[in-house]
């Protein structure tokens, strides 16, 4: 399948790219700041998903889009709720608008796990009831409803990827983004940074996933979506809390992560666990989301860092 990946060149869109490629599809990659990494048989494109000129001339050819572009942090979006509204949903509808023009066109979304607020089931399945709590969630869960408006068109199957926390790396590369936990507390440790900020007691539990096990996900959607029909799934792996990974962080680097406490955010969610069994039923499984892993990965590709 020719598919074409959108954020092609960020810390996910790597790892899909390099995973696609490497199990048969033919890949466009679509990105608009750093270059593209070397990854054999994959073609590139510069531009932005908001130039409705760069988003045809890369989906030249294409049968499938992953849409990986867009921002994601949830204190920058508090401050710039409309910028975040203009390219999170922006670009979404620009890529459906596209695509309108291609029968059967197949689209797998990346949103994010924080749709679903502060549910009080746990683990959280893709029927509980959105409660978006911030200006990006809100975003993501917008752009997810016009992907579903459009599949019911019968033109588009469709396929949203509710994805908790990533982590990893993937090659030397990984998780570029300091605010979260378990890069910043490699980055502490590596002295790089000097302080981990801890809100509350560190009991507060997410659902870790590591960025190449995310990948493989993308690929059972893309080869589940089905025309007229938008499916959403839950990609998570190992439940971890924040004290957890501090521990796990010290014992992998052989040095203490300073954690520097604070009280609870009001906004702070104390447990966030995905129930899988959907995408499971796709034969997804996780492969490399072990605490340990995770851990070891990234510590490992901030070493490398130090190194270049």
């Amino acid at each position: 399948m020719r598919v074409l990946v959108t954020g092609a060149t960020g810390y996910l869109g790597r790892a899909v790219v390099r995973h696609l490629a490497h199990t048969g599809h033919q890949v466009v990659g679509l990105a608009h700041t750093t270059p593209p990494p070397p990854v054999p048989d994959v073609e590139w494109r510069h531009g932005d998903v908001l130039d409705p000129v760069a988003v045809a001339d890369a989906l030249t050819g294409v049968e499938a889009v992953v849409h990986l572009a867009g921002l994601c942090r949830v204190r920058e979006a508090v401050d710039q709720p409309a910028r975040y509204f203009e390219v999170n949903v922006g670009g979404t509808v620009a890529l459906l608008k596209a695509l309108d023009r291609r029968p059967r066109a197949r689209l797998v979304l990346a949103s994010t796990a924080t749709v679903y607020g502060a549910p009080r089931r746990q683990p959280v399945d893709e029927d509980a009831t959105p409660d978006p709590r911030n200006p990006y969630a809100a975003s993501k869960l917008a752009a997810e409803q016009v992907v579903g408006w459009q599949a019911a068109t019968g033109r588009l199957g469709a396929a949203t990827l509710r994805i908790f926390n990533v982590a990893g790396a993937c090659g030397e590369h990984g998780d570029p983004d300091d605010t979260r936990v378990i890069t910043r507390a490699c980055a502490v440790a590596a002295g790089r940074i000097p302080h981990l900020d801890v809100f509350g007691d560190g009991s507060a539990v997410r659902d870790f996933v590591h960025v190449a096990d995310v990948a493989q996900a993308v690929a059972c959607a893309l080869d589940a979506c089905e025309p007229g029909v938008h499916q959403v799934f839950n990609v998570g792996a190992t439940p971890a809390s924040v004290s957890e990974i501090v521990t796990r962080v010290g014992e992998t680097s052989g040095r203490a992560v300073h954690a520097v406490h604070h009280p609870p955010h009001p906004a702070e969610v104390p447990e966030l666990r995905a129930d899988t069994t959907r995408l499971r039923a796709l034969g997804w499984t996780p492969l490399c989301s072990d605490l340990a892993d995770l851990v070891l990965d990234q510590w490992r590709a901030e070493r490398a860092r130090a190194r270049r």
